[in-house]
């Protein structure tokens, strides 16, 4: 029997979702059915993914919350205005280069805030809802960098291990409930953030640039070369199906074998 993933009747809040990975994860749920409810920090962002994502999955129903998820009141809100869901994709995060010894208490904090107490806030407040039904999908993007920490993003890499953490922690805490929780490991990935920082004035194609990056920044990588969106959606996909329900507390990399662990 050919395998097929059927999420009609699930609502999915993807965050961070107007484009990039989280985008294309929320797009891989509407094809597979799910009422998604998109999300990003500003209303027209929001309003312009939803009109985008209508047009490329006809009939799908699509929805957004406009929310600065690092906010706590915002994101009070956008609890209040979802009334629930049955999967939620901690999506929402910020990267970028800052030497440690530049990096100050704001920055750390502000890393911290979206990178990890956003996701924290959402599953505290969602997950009990997912527990009554007995059915729930919890998934925090974590990164390679989890556990590969670069020296140039140290900051980044503890809020990113903290989120395999947190995600390994709420899976035993909702152990035997019908709700799973799990973390998405991407590599370098050619999302619209990393299309943005390609230099492609040689003639080179975004493609190949990001493959010599991988290669001469992650050479432990074995596909040797940056992952597409739609190869990090694949996995959210399953992650989030009726298909994984005996995959929980898991650390599902998608970083092309950078990781040098089995």
């Amino acid at each position: 029997m050919p395998l097929s993933i059927d999420l009609a009747g699930k609502h999915a809040l993807v965050t961070g979702s107007t484009k990039g990975i989280g985008y294309a994860i929320a797009k891989r749920l509407a094809e597979a059915g799910a009422r998604v409810t998109l999300n990003g920090r500003d209303t027209a962002g929001v309003k312009q993914a939803i009109d985008r994502m209508q047009h490329e999955v006809p009939g799908a129903e699509i929805g957004g919350l406009a929310a600065d998820l690092a906010d706590a009141a915002e994101a009070d809100r956008l609890i209040s205005d979802l009334g629930g869901c049955d999967i939620l994709v901690n999506n929402a995060g910020i990267f970028g280069d800052v030497d440690f010894f530049e990096a100050d208490d704001d920055l750390w904090q502000k890393y911290w805030d979206v990178n990890v107490m956003s996701g924290m806030r959402l599953a505290r407040a969602l997950a009990p809802g997912m527990v009554k039904k007995g059915w729930g999908r919890i998934l925090f993007l974590g990164s390679e960098s989890s556990f590969n920490i670069p020296d140039s993003m140290i900051h980044y890499g503890v809020t990113k291990a903290a989120d395999v953490a947190l995600a390994r922690g709420l899976a035993k805490r909702l152990a035997e409930t019908g709700v799973t929780v799990n973390s998405l490991l991407p590599g370098p990935t050619l999302s619209d953030g990393m299309k943005a920082g390609l230099d492609t004035s040689d003639g080179r194609s975004e493609a190949e640039v990001a493959r010599d990056f991988v290669k001469s920044a992650r050479p432990s990588s074995i596909i040797g070369r940056a992952a597409d969106v739609e190869e990090v959606a694949n996995m959210a996909l399953y992650a989030c199906s009726p298909l994984s329900s005996a995959t929980t507390g898991a650390s599902l990399r998608v970083e092309g074998g950078i990781i040098d662990t089995p």
